[in-house]
């Protein structure tokens, strides 16, 4: 009976030993096998890591990634930081507001496959004004975008007196920006169109503005490795009438140098001497006091 028993408590024993050892094998390979079962079907997405406003400059430190489940990546989302902070031409330009935690998308940024925004291309400080456009002043349509032209302004300085006109430069060497509403690079055929943007500094925009109130602006479309500056800023019809050379100035008369003055010298000072003059009248005779 007694043997029964040790032997009812070894085999107990090893029973238990088994169980937990199986327990213990089984928790194991199922903590280890969690991380790849959460991995599984999941794909990088890059996010904002704080709150992203319009005209932001897109940089790592505001990025982030995050796992998304591979059916629910918005379509043209960006798997790593550095493709999404910026392209071959810079840094990415925030194009919407972008929430905390919300996927950097294409058409919110700017670069290839963003939505088109004149805004986003220009340098910094610079402002976009367009000029109205026909045949004759944007050069029979071979203005394109990515230009240099000069902006030229014709006018009369008296409305009453056409030999006043004249035709003065309101910027020169700038960048042509758009051409009616497209800004693609990619056109090469000329086309008449209506309006023609320029990139300009704020005081040439607002320039290019009153003259176009004032008289007829049109372009002219430099050759595409001129950049020497314009040396004629006014031309007159007295210009024209010298067959277009610009007015020479006379030469100047060569200075002859004079002999120096003759000193003067001061005539000595005569101090003033008095004398007495007598005059007889009759019998009587009276003295007078002159001064000489």
């Amino acid at each position: 009976m007694q043997t029964r028993t040790v032997v009812s408590l070894a085999v107990a024993v090893v029973l238990g030993l088994g169980a937990v050892l199986a327990a213990r094998v089984y928790l194991g390979s199922a903590r280890n096998a969690a991380p790849a079962a959460r991995d599984v079907g999941s794909v990088p997405v890059v996010v904002a890591s704080q709150p992203l406003t319009r005209g932001f400059k897109l940089q790592s430190a505001v990025l982030k990634v995050a796992r998304y489940p591979a059916d629910a990546v918005p379509p043209g989302a960006f798997r790593t930081v550095a493709e999404a902070a910026s392209t071959q031409a810079g840094a990415r330009i925030v194009l919407k507001d972008i929430g905390s935690n919300e996927p950097i998308l294409p058409d919110r940024v700017s670069g290839p496959g963003g939505r088109a925004n004149l805004s986003g291309s220009l340098a910094e400080g610079m402002r976009a004004v367009s000029l109205r456009a026909n045949d004759v002043a944007g050069v029979g349509g071979f203005v394109l975008p990515g230009d240099r032209v000069d902006v030229l302004l014709t006018r009369s300085q008296d409305a009453n007196a056409p030999e006043t006109s004249l035709t003065q430069v309101l910027a020169e060497n700038v960048r042509v920006v758009g051409v009616d509403q497209s800004d693609n690079q990619a056109a090469d055929k000329p086309v008449v169109v209506k309006a023609i943007t320029v990139e300009v500094t704020p005081d040439q925009a607002q320039v290019i503005t009153l003259a176009q109130a004032v008289g007829a602006v049109s372009l002219s479309l430099r050759q595409i490795s001129d950049q020497a500056p314009l040396q004629r800023q006014v031309t007159t019809l007295a210009d024209l009438a010298r067959g277009g050379s610009p007015r020479v100035a006379a030469p100047a008369m060569p200075v002859r140098a004079r002999a120096p003055a003759p000193r003067r010298v001061a005539a000595p000072r005569i101090e003033p001497r008095a004398t007495e003059v007598r005059v007889t009248r009759g019998v009587v005779t009276t003295g007078y006091q002159v001064t000489l």
